[in-house]
């Protein structure tokens, strides 16, 4: 049991290292439910001007209604004095993560005041600077390492695989770890340029 749980552990390191669309698709969701992603700041800012515009490309275009509506009832209470402002201001808030987490297919549990992911953050400062290198260097440099140290582990192993039971099944788990997570990372590759609600089809062909 620890076996397979080890191996499916690195399998799934394997895919998040470099599949970082294909994460960003996904537990990354938690994203824009938190006070510093990209959706409450540029929110705020919308409610501060009066002009619910720029917020419009959060939501989809069935929610678009539901969420003018919103934000036509938050500016009209949140005049009436701070307390009714911070009232009708996390109210907005709420509705608008929550339809735009309904339009990815998430659940809404709430707005978080917590750090993003690093690899979120990574890639959220990649677009800020205006380009991927430095963030693809970071990534290729910990994939590249995460792969060297299991097929050293496969070489060792290897040398005593005949020696004994014992040794030939330490080598065949360190070989398992090693393809699963090549294969992680081929499949994380493969499905990138993929619509998350389809990235379930890159399963590793490998099996134990």
């Amino acid at each position: 049991m620890n076996r397979v749980r080890t191996i499916g552990t690195v399998a799934a390191s394997g895919i998040l290292a470099v599949g970082i669309s294909v994460l960003l698709a996904g537990s990354a969701f938690a994203h824009c439910d938190t006070t510093s992603g990209p959706i409450i700041p540029e929110a705020k800012a919308a409610l501060e001007k009066g002009d619910v515009t720029p917020i419009l490309k959060w939501v989809k275009q069935d929610n678009e209604a539901e969420i003018k509506v919103a934000f036509t009832k938050t500016v009209a209470v949140r005049a009436k004095g701070p307390v009714a402002k911070e009232l009708a201001d996390q109210y907005f808030l709420e509705t608008l993560v929550r339809l735009h987490r309904a339009g990815e297919g998430a659940p809404y549990t709430g707005i978080k005041d917590e750090p993003v992911e690093p690899i979120v953050a990574m890639a959220d400062k990649a677009l800020a600077d205006g380009t991927p290198d430095e963030m693809s260097k970071k990534i290729s440099g910990h994939m590249a390492a995460a792969i060297k140290e299991k097929f050293m582990k496969v070489v060792e192993a290897k040398k005593n695989k005949d020696k004994s039971v014992e040794a030939g099944r330490g080598f065949v788990e360190a070989y398992v770890i090693y393809m699963h997570h090549v294969e992680g990372i081929h499949a994380a590759i493969m499905s990138a340029g993929a619509h998350h609600a389809e990235a379930g089809g890159g399963t590793p062909a490998h099996k134990d």
